[in-house]
C-alpha cells in the first residue's frame, strides 16, 4: 500500500489550468454572489432549469430536423458512407441528448427536496460569513496587497 502511495503524486496546490482557474473564479463568484442557504437553492434550480430548457429545445430542433430531412440517395455528390455516417451521428447526439435529460429531470425530483429545508435567520447569517471565508473579494484592498506581498508581484506601485 505504502508503494501505491509513493507512485500516485497528488498535487499539493490546485490546478492552474486556464479551465480549473476559470472553474475556480466561478465558483468564488458563486459563493459571493450567493451566500446565502435560500440564494443557494435558487440559483441552483435556475441554473438547472436553464439546463433543462436549452437541451430540451435542441433536441426538439434535431428531431425536427431528421424528420423533415431523412437521408435521401438521391444526392450524388455526397457518397452514401457519409450520408450513414452524418446520420449515425445526429442519432447518437439525439440519444445523447434524451440520456442528459432524462438525468436532469431526475436530479430536478432530487432538488425539489432542497425547498423543504429553511433555516433561521442565525443560520443563514453563518451562511453569509462562511461565504466570505471561502471566497472572499479578489478586489478588496487588503486581498490585493496580500497576493501582492505572497506572490510578490508588481501589481500595486511601490512607495
Amino acid at each position: 500500500m505504502m508503494v501505491l502511495a509513493a507512485l500516485i503524486k497528488v498535487p499539493e496546490e490546485p490546478c492552474q489550468c486556464p479551465d480549473c482557474l476559470r472553474f475556480y473564479r466561478e465558483h468564488d463568484r458563486l459563493i459571493r454572489e450567493f451566500p446565502t442557504l435560500r440564494q443557494q437553492q435558487e440559483i441552483n434550480w435556475a441554473a438547472l432549469q436553464s439546463f433543462r430548457t436549452l437541451c430540451g429545445r435542441v433536441l426538439e430542433d434535431l428531431q425536427k430536423q431528421v424528420i423533415k430531412n431523412p437521408p435521401t440517395h438521391a444526392d450524388e455528390k455526397t457518397s452514401q458512407s457519409t450520408l450513414e455516417k452524418k446520420q449515425e451521428s445526429i442519432t447518437q447526439v439525439i440519444a445523447d441528448l434524451e440520456n442528459i435529460n432524462a438525468h436532469l429531470f431526475s436530479i430536478e425530483a432530487l432538488m425539489e427536496r432542497i425547498f423543504d429545508v429553511k433555516v433561521p435567520e442565525a443560520v443563514e447569517d453563518k451562511f453569509k460569513e462562511i461565504a466570505g471565508e471561502l471566497a472572499p473579494d479578489p478586489l478588496n484592498i487588503d486581498r490585493l496587497r496580500l497576493n501582492r506581498l505572497l506572490h510578490q508581484t508588481p501589481d500595486l506601485p511601490e512607495k
